[in-house]
């Protein structure tokens, strides 16, 4: 119940929402996989991760509904290349349709903080992955007491 006026709350505070269902994160992941088509190596690899996570949302809706989630994200998918951006999982009906229209939505501010923290979140890993990568390359490995053992000071 706390969680429902939140989110109430916070679609009052900012007065703006958004089609539920995972049609945002679909039409993002959508627009993602163009972007990394024009990016190219690593960072293309990272992008199209990136957006195979954000469609967890739509995939665990139809899980959740006893759906098929790959019919599901296979139909989600066509219907945004249609340009029906609110096209999301009704898991009432089985299918993928406008939520707008459905009356499905979501506080925009919520969608928002979700999507930037999963962000972050990606962008400190890739840095660490960064930071190892070179640290092999330098041929150097982890720095003492670094691997999870304490520096015993050549007692070993």
């Amino acid at each position: 119940m706390k969680d429902a006026v939140g989110g109430v709350a916070a679609t009052l505070e900012v007065g703006k929402f958004v089609a539920g269902g995972g049609s945002p994160e679909a039409e993002v992941a959508k627009e993602l996989r163009a972007y990394a088509n024009k990016v190219g190596g690593r960072e293309q690899l990272a992008i199209n991760a990136f957006a195979t996570a954000l469609e967890v949302i739509p995939r665990t809706l139809a899980e959740n509904a006893g759906l098929d989630p790959i019919d599901i994200l296979v139909d989600l998918r066509a219907q945004h290349e249609k340009k029906d951006i609110n096209a999301g999982v009704n898991v009432f009906t089985g299918k993928v349709e406008d939520m707008l229209k459905q009356s499905v939505v979501e506080p925009l501010k919520i969608k928002t903080q979700a999507i930037s923290s999963a962000a972050e979140s990606a962008e400190m890993i890739l840095i660490i992955d960064d930071v190892i990568t070179a640290s092999k390359m330098s041929g150097g490995g982890m720095p003492p007491g670094a691997g999870g053992m304490p520096d015993m000071g050549g007692m070993m």
